[in-house]
């Protein structure tokens, strides 16, 4: 099948599920309404003594860089969700007696869940601003930051495929993703790992979201990036890799 049946069967799985996306919105919006709870609670409720343990400051000014990584890592559970829901609601098959390519479903599925992301990235980054955040960045600094933000969420998106292709559930896929959103809270988005106990800062230095989550704080309000940025990049390519050949492995042989 040539390129370009590939790229049209692709831009119609695409269509498919932001169609979908617009009609059934729940999911979309709790991808949304999260990061803003939890970026509400910890700018006013806790951010007074967590400010003050950090150097003081404006609270929000740090911790909105790793709420606004964790949007990326919530929309995850979306993904996982609507690959298992056609895995076990039979349209799959369907699908496979068609003059389609199988490329397409996976391909129409991570576009599709990128770009609400992406949406839901640029409402939570409102609201932040909404709550007091104020970055730095200038145009060259945002630009990498979404940058980064894409790449992130095109990782996550790839595993979270794997994961609802192997899920028997959309309950149980809706599940399994859930660490991945909560692990930012255990890097630096809500404290600096150098002030945690011993192994849980060691877990906290080396995890994959932390060298992200500096990395973005450092483009956006002009903190130090040093070896981070490279970091970032190169976890970013190893899951996106990772998850795309999990994914593509575990679809062809179903």
């Amino acid at each position: 099948m040539s390129a370009t049946y590939v790229m049209s069967d692709s831009l119609t799985m695409l269509r498919r599920n932001l169609k979908h996306a617009l009609r059934y919105p729940a999911m979309t919006f709790s991808v949304v309404l999260m990061p803003m709870m939890i970026l509400g609670l910890f700018n006013y409720g806790f951010g007074g003594a967590l400010g003050a343990g950090i150097g003081g400051g404006n609270y929000i000014d740090y911790v909105a860089p790793g709420i606004v990584l964790m949007t990326a890592t919530a929309g995850s559970v979306a993904t996982a969700v609507g690959v298992c829901v056609d895995m076990t609601e039979g349209i799959v098959n369907r699908f496979r007696t068609m003059a389609i390519s199988r490329s397409a479903f996976l391909a129409g599925h991570v576009v599709g869940s990128v770009i609400q992301t992406m949406v839901a990235l640029v409402l939570v980054i409102g609201a932040a601003l909404a709550m007091g955040f104020r970055p730095h960045a200038g145009f060259v600094e945002w630009l990498a930051a979404a940058g980064l933000l894409g790449f992130v969420t095109l990782a996550l998106t790839w595993i979270s495929a794997g994961i609802g292709l192997v899920s028997k559930t959309p309950e149980s896929a809706s599940n399994t993703p859930l660490p991945l959103t909560f692990l930012p809270f255990i890097g630096s988005a809500i404290v600096p790992p150098d002030s945690m106990p011993t192994v849980l800062r060691w877990f906290a230095e080396y995890q994959p979201f932390t060298p992200i989550i500096e990395t973005l704080r450092g483009l956006l309000m002009g903190t130090e990036i040093g070896s981070s940025g490279w970091s970032a990049v190169a976890w970013c390519t190893g899951l996106t890799v990772v998850g795309f050949v999990w994914s593509k492995k575990v679809f062809y042989r179903r």
